[in-house]
């Protein structure tokens, strides 16, 4: 099932109220003020701190889904 279009759309578009959710709340977590929308004026530093934070969230769930 490949989107050669546009690869940043997600599998289950239901899913992407539930991803932006999750971004805020990342943001939130390290203090990254986001904007509904567009958010092009992120320094490099800011967009990389909200995708870390996701991704520790990510694996902090995956792990404690194991035990």
């Amino acid at each position: 099932m490949s989107n050669s279009n546009n690869s940043n759309q997600p599998v289950v578009p239901s899913a992407r109220e539930a991803l932006n959710k999750f971004k805020m709340e990342a943001a939130q977590e390290v203090g990254v003020n986001l904007n509904q929308g567009y958010n092009g004026n992120l320094t490099s530093r800011e967009a990389g701190s909200v995708g870390g934070q996701m991704v520790k969230k990510m694996i902090e769930a995956y792990e404690n889904g194991m035990k």
